[in-house]
């Protein structure tokens, strides 16, 4: 079961996805919210904490929820403070149910990682691609668009069409042909 807990928040917040199953994971921890007790509504105890990058709005919660539930954080690059174990480059890593491949996908930051399930058909896009064709901010520090649009393209080769749901850092996941948005995204990423 996949659940995002940031959902209905007001505050500046990524959405934070708590995957249950044989390994429970929270993927992003959000910010400005109370995440422990949006994970406790669902769950007694966390596996894992995974980031997909380490803007803050991804990881303003991670100090509360690795206290709270006692977890390890799990992200690219171990220079970063949230970050307490790597995952490297199509390395699998096991979320809920499922065996993701982690994507290295660089453009909106450094760090970035996107996650796919094969199996299950399931993309964790973080801050790369959303509904409709949109991508991820290029202006902010480690923001380059040509690297981006290398990123976009790496996962739309990785995925095909049979994707079911595709699980984006902020606004609603994308659970109605979400290839076609990666497809949008790659064009568009090239135009704006």
């Amino acid at each position: 079961m996949i659940h995002n807990i940031a959902q209905g928040v007001q505050a500046f917040t990524s959405n934070a996805f708590l995957v249950s199953g044989d390994r429970t994971v929270l993927v992003d921890t959000g910010a400005n919210f109370d995440a422990v007790s949006h994970v406790r509504d669902d769950v007694d105890e966390l596996d894992a904490v995974i980031l997909t990058h380490t803007h803050e709005d991804h990881v303003g919660n991670v100090e509360a929820v690795r206290d709270a539930f006692d977890v390890e954080t799990w992200g690219f690059d171990t220079d970063q403070p949230w970050v307490e174990n790597a995952i490297a480059d199509e390395e699998t890593v096991r979320i809920g149910d499922d065996d993701y491949l982690a994507l290295h996908t660089p453009g909106h930051k450094d760090d970035h990682l996107c996650f796919y399930a094969e199996s299950a058909g399931i993309l964790f896009a973080g801050d790369l691609i959303f509904q409709n064709g949109s991508f991820g901010r290029t202006d902010l520090a480690e923001g380059d668009r040509d690297l981006l649009i290398q990123s976009i393209d790496r996962v739309l080769g990785t995925v095909d069409e049979s994707l079911s749901e595709m699980h984006v850092g902020h606004g609603p996941s994308v659970i109605d042909r979400p290839y076609d948005d990666i497809e949008l995204a790659s064009r568009a990423a090239r135009m704006y």
